[in-house]
């Protein structure tokens, strides 16, 4: 079972919210102790606590805001007195990606390696998407890029949102198996063509067949960042979790596009283009402090426990991003989803359609793993929250998006 404790901190404006299960409330009344660095709760003649991690300070004075809620416990908001520093993501592809400097490329979902120690010249970010588009609006004179394309050089590697194109070498792929006439059935005669050239762009890993991006043109391949890991050919290639990886690699794309580019709003495409999820950034600068209690099982989520216990000690601390999301599989909110579409202020960001589902799957596990009064927000407009960490998903659900009616399928989540 989860511990008594979960400590929900906002580094920016250095306060936090405080949450005593009410499964550690043994019998009222309890007495709850606040120290600078440490919490106690006794109850029926027992005793728990929780060691804050270093860098956390409380300021016990400032509790405000105590109220019970039946079926969760009591919550609390307090002061800090000092929050620790910036978020650590668990892998950085800029980072690994550097010019000058030997790097081996590798499947994330097998560890195979898929392309073979290479030195890069030049490692550069494209673009926006539209920048072709803008070109056009601010150039007096016809657009000089129009018949040019940005494609790789054999010692280039250039960077996208969520994607790095490579010029093509002995990579380790194999196109996708060819589809059956069953499956195109009536289709084929009207498809067939579109659907061959699909079904050769793919890019899949040749041990484990997961799909790791595809080809640009005959000598360029786009492979997403959420399959491949990058790491300096002089080190040691470790797994990492796959629902962890996903986390912080979508976590980095909000993150540096809404500081780049004071972008907050984002659709998530798959890349058979179709949108997934809405997702609104509220922060990035939350951390979430949390006893594990004695049980094997310290959470809900028995399945990941690997992914989401980063640490062995009783108390996890995981760094997280705040956002608001909406599922639209299935038509869900096909409405707000094209309005999105079409608003200038979104930002799209496409990934391969399993992955997008596999991001869903992490948001629902989110919303629901922490009591229903932290799993909606009806401070804004109805719309629909969710939590996304780097570290660990945990949280949330609903709030705004539009003036358009409640749904249901709204949640907040820590990516």
């Amino acid at each position: 079972m989860a511990g008594p404790f979960l400590l929900e901190i906002r580094r920016g404006t250095q306060s936090a919210l405080l949450l005593v299960r009410e499964a550690s409330l043994r019998s009222l009344p309890a007495d709850i102790s606040l120290a600078p660095a440490r919490l106690e709760l006794r109850s029926a003649g027992a005793c728990e606590a929780l060691e804050l991690p270093p860098g956390v300070s409380l300021a016990p004075a400032s509790c405000r805001g105590l109220r019970r809620l039946p079926g969760e416990g009591l919550h609390l908001r307090l002061r800090l007195r000092a929050a620790p520093g910036g978020a650590e993501l668990v892998y950085n592809l800029r980072e690994s990606l550097k010019p000058q400097k030997n790097c081996i490329f590798y499947c994330q979902s097998c560890g195979d390696v898929i392309v073979k120690e290479r030195k890069f010249l030049r490692v550069l970010p494209l673009p926006s998407e539209n920048w072709s588009a803008l070109v056009e609006e601010w150039c007096c004179h016809p657009n000089p890029f129009a018949k040019s394309t940005l494609h790789p050089q054999r010692d280039d590697c250039f960077l996208g949102d969520t994607f790095f194109l490579l010029n093509s070498g002995n990579e380790s792929h194999v196109p996708e198996p060819p589809i059956c006439c069953s499956e195109t059935g009536h289709h084929a005669s009207q498809n067939g063509s579109t659907l061959k050239s699909k079904e050769n762009t793919r890019v899949f890993c040749k041990r484990c067949k997961a799909m790791l991006g595809e080809t640009v043109s005959s000598d360029t391949i786009k492979y997403y960042v959420t399959e491949v890991i990058v790491q300096p050919s002089e080190g040691n290639f470790s797994i990492i979790a796959r629902f962890q990886f996903v986390q912080s690699m979508v976590a980095q794309c909000l993150m540096e596009l809404s500081s780049a580019k004071s972008t907050f709003r984002f659709t998530i495409k798959g890349d058979d283009g179709k949108i997934y999820i809405l997702i609104w950034l509220l922060n990035s600068d939350t951390l979430l402090v949390e006893s594990l209690g004695s049980s094997s099982s310290h959470n809900v989520f028995t399945l990941f426990e690997d992914i989401f216990l980063p640490n062995s000690g009783p108390v996890g601390t995981w760094s997280a991003i705040k956002v608001l999301y909406q599922p639209c599989i299935k038509s869900r909110n096909k409405d707000l989803a094209d309005a999105w579409e079409n608003d200038f202020g979104v930002h799209p960001l496409k990934f391969p359609s399993e992955t997008c589902l596999e991001l869903l799957l992490i948001l629902g596990l989110s919303t629901t793993s922490l009591p229903p009064s932290l799993q909606c927000m009806n401070s804004f407009q109805c719309l629909c929250c969710c939590r996304v960490g780097i570290g660990k998903v945990l949280q949330q659900c609903s709030a705004p998006l539009s003036n358009s009616r409640r749904s249901q399928d709204t949640g907040e989540a820590k990516i």
